[in-house]
């Protein structure tokens, strides 16, 4: 009994292989359908460089006279700052007192109210005062703490080793570097000891409800 020629078999082989090919490819391309290519994009409004909560001193505590020069230590309160500009070009912060009309650079004799004795309400002219540099800020173990999701590079408090508040010319208390300090950020820890207001033992006692009040500045900056 004769057999097929073997290129007879191969010829068939190969046309079955062929086309069996062609169909996947047929069955492909009728299951991908079409493509698009597309986008997305998206535009940046810069915001702005502001405190987000401003820097309020506390009330001092009450100086107790005790026949001396004396220290007494005050908690400085938080603040904030919000860096919405995107230009990642830093900030910083500074504190100076602050003179003009119904203002004072140091500490000075004030009446808070219509009338205090033969005062009238304001500083009183002539009136008692401290001298500059006063009161000072030692920021040791304060930091800044991320605020509503911010991330990267926190700014820096500047007085670890004490910055004049009531001084004649402005201060840094806090910067952030280039890059640094974007969102918003918020000081935390700021220790028992953190204010200090240094008296003489001169210190006048002040009569009729008056106290010792000093104008402050405080001024954020762009740029570390």
């Amino acid at each position: 009994m004769g057999q097929r020629p073997p290129a007879a078999f191969t010829k068939q082989a190969f046309s079955s292989v062929v086309l069996g090919c062609v169909a996947a490819a047929l069955v492909s391309t009728a299951a991908l359908g079409a493509t698009q290519e597309d986008k997305a994009e998206f535009s940046v409004k810069a915001g702005a460089l502001t405190f987000s909560t401003a820097p309020a001193m506390p009330t001092l505590k009450e100086v107790t006279l005790s026949g001396g020069s004396q220290t007494t230590n005050t908690t400085m309160t938080n603040f904030g700052v919000q860096d919405a500009t995107g230009s990642g070009s830093g900030w910083n912060t500074t504190v100076a007192g602050q003179s003009g009309t119904e203002k004072s650079a140091v500490f000075a004799q004030y009446c808070p109210t219509t009338t205090c004795g033969t005062d009238t309400k304001g500083y009183v002219a002539g009136g008692a005062t401290l001298p500059a540099n006063s009161l000072t800020l030692n920021s040791t173990g304060a930091s800044f703490s991320a605020q509503s999701g911010s991330t990267g590079t926190a700014p820096t408090l500047q007085c670890s080793a004490s910055c004049n508040v009531d001084s004649a010319t402005a201060v840094k208390i806090a910067s952030a570097a280039e890059k640094a300090g974007m969102g918003t950020w918020l000081t935390t820890g700021f220790s028992a000891t953190s204010l200090a207001l240094a008296t003489p033992s001169t210190l006048k006692v002040l009569s009729n409800g008056e106290v010792y009040r000093v104008n402050l500045l405080w001024t954020l900056s762009t740029g570390p």
